[in-house]
């Protein structure tokens, strides 16, 4: 099997608890019942876009634990192929997800495993890859070198660049598309107020922002394009950002435009807040019209 999407990124248990409210410094808050789910910026886009038909390869790392059995038994499920997942003497990561009435959440994570993929993982992955999708919660050094080698290889590159943080110039300067939010966007400029076009200056080919209900914003040196979500009620945004990242990735990888790539991606994130859950919520191909 060839991989059109390859994913290098976290590999998640995420505790999801329900409470009326999220708690202040010093609070104790009583939630609802504890849920396991599988999780993980990586595993969510890898998941999200194997069900719209994409065939992706996951590279990451979890524990010799049953998290981890969870983990990999999930993202087979979902098609994934996982024999570049490698095993670590290190605890599964986990996020702790509190979810509100609104939909909105809070997230701490715990990287474990994560922390322990070397940049070597990516190494002989990038053969049958279109598209590479790389985000945060691994460390820097291998996102960067998973960024420049697959650029090198003549892979696409698409950097969600969240958690935010410090990329060099060498790795954004090899970056097709960087996907980042609004508040992403605005540490990167310095101004939450900032003109989003200058993401470009940065040093990637494209851009593109995400704005939650209100869509995306598609940027590159021809201008900028505005892409709206469909109007739906939220129930739970966990992975949605990671919904769209995999739509994206397995879009492009298809031979999609840019605009018409972010297009299809505000449908399946959109379709995603409307269900718990991160991997629970993604749809299928046939779910999107």
């Amino acid at each position: 099997m060839t991989a059109e999407v390859l994913v290098a990124g976290s590999i998640n248990a995420d505790l999801v608890v329900p409470a009326d409210r999220r708690p202040g410094a010093g609070e104790t808050v009583l939630g609802g019942d504890t849920e396991l789910l599988p999780g993980g910026k990586g595993a969510n886009t890898a998941v999200a876009a194997s069900l719209l038909g994409a065939q992706v390869a996951m590279v990451g790392a979890i524990g010799d634990d049953a998290n981890g059995r969870l983990l990999l038994g999930a993202l087979r499920e979902a098609g994934v192929r996982v024999d570049l997942v490698r095993t670590a003497d290190r605890p599964t990561g986990a996020a702790y997800i509190v979810v509100t009435p609104d939909g909105e959440n809070s997230i701490l994570v715990s990287p474990g495993a994560n922390s322990a993929l070397e940049p070597s993982a990516l190494d002989g992955a990038f053969d049958d890859a279109r598209v590479l999708a790389v985000s945060m919660e691994i460390p820097l050094p291998t996102v960067e070198h998973a960024v420049i080698a697959a650029s090198e290889a003549g892979v696409r590159v698409l950097l969600n660049l969240s958690p935010v943080a410090e990329v060099s110039e060498r790795a954004l300067a090899a970056v097709d598309v960087l996907l980042v939010n609004e508040h992403e966007a605005a540490w990167l400029l310095g101004d939450a107020d900032a003109d989003p076009r200058g993401l470009l200056e940065l040093g990637p080919f494209s851009a593109v922002l995400t704005r939650g209900a209100r869509g995306a914003l598609v940027i590159t040196e021809d201008g900028t394009t505005e892409v709206p979500s469909p109007e739906v009620e939220a129930v739970d945004t966990t992975g949605a950002g990671d919904a769209f990242t995999g739509a994206l990735a397995a879009s492009l990888a298809e031979g999609a435009t840019l605009v018409d790539a972010a297009r299809l991606a505000v449908k399946v994130a959109a379709i995603s807040v409307t269900r718990s859950g991160a991997q629970p919520s993604y749809p299928r191909a046939g779910e999107i019209d």
